[in-house]
């Protein structure tokens, strides 16, 4: 007499019960998986929006400190072909101001450009996001006879709420909303305040950044260039 072995097949509630373990783990290892994803975009945007705070607050303290002025102009108006000025304009929670500066830096080897240009920081409105304030950096070189245009913007910090710059005038010890080297009426012309004041406070930074950026950088040259100038 022959025997014969069955194999036993799996029932339809066993099949069942598989896929439900098997549904159960794929939904636990793609939570884990979501949660170091989510995890790691937040970490990147907090490193993100801190650096764009510590680095605008650097630059700007980098370069403010080398602004300058110059009395080395043609006497003939017609002649001239760049003005140097300091001016810092008070709007409330959107400052702004614009300096020429000792501040340009070549990027191409051996190329003819000077360290001198027009240099602006202030607020500008995001194109693409409604509401949104950006803090831009201008800067153009060769100085001109506009050194409050032209040249190329790009964005120092995304998001800001209020960008804010106050001027200690060295005649008073007082610090000051406002700076013009072009109004000699002010008492400002033709001189650069002692130290400038930055505040810089971001809009809804992410929890663990901070929101609030200030520096306070003093000036290097005072007084206006005047070398080989007959007094």
């Amino acid at each position: 007499m022959t025997k014969r072995s069955h194999a036993r097949g799996m029932t339809l509630l066993e099949i069942v019960v598989s896929m439900a373990i098997l549904a159960m783990i794929a939904l636990l290892i793609y939570g884990a998986v979501d949660s170091l994803s989510r995890g790691k975009k937040a970490e990147a945007l907090r490193n993100e929006r801190s650096r764009q705070g510590r680095t605008a607050i650097l630059r700007m303290s980098r370069e403010i400190s080398a602004a300058f002025i110059s009395q080395h102009m043609p006497t003939n108006i017609a002649l001239r072909t760049r003005e140097t000025l300091f001016i810092g304009t008070s709007s409330g929670s959107q400052d702004r101001v614009d300096f020429t500066a000792f501040a340009h830096r070549r990027t191409e080897a051996d190329s003819k450009e000077s360290d001198q240009s027009e240099i602006s920081y202030f607020l500008a409105r995001d194109p693409d996001h409604d509401g949104k304030m950006d803090l831009v950096r201008r800067e153009q070189s060769p100085i001109d006879t506009d050194a409050r245009r032209g040249g190329v913007v790009n964005v120092l910090a995304e998001d800001v709420e209020s960008f804010d710059i106050r001027y200690l005038d060295p005649q008073t010890s007082q610090w000051v909303e406002s700076w013009d080297t072009t109004q000699t009426a002010t008492g400002q012309g033709a001189r650069l305040p002692l130290e400038v004041h930055f505040k810089l406070v971001l809009a809804n930074p992410p929890p663990g950044v901070e929101k609030t950026y200030t520096t306070k950088v003093a000036l290097l040259m005072l007084q206006p260039l005047s070398f080989g100038i007959p007094r």
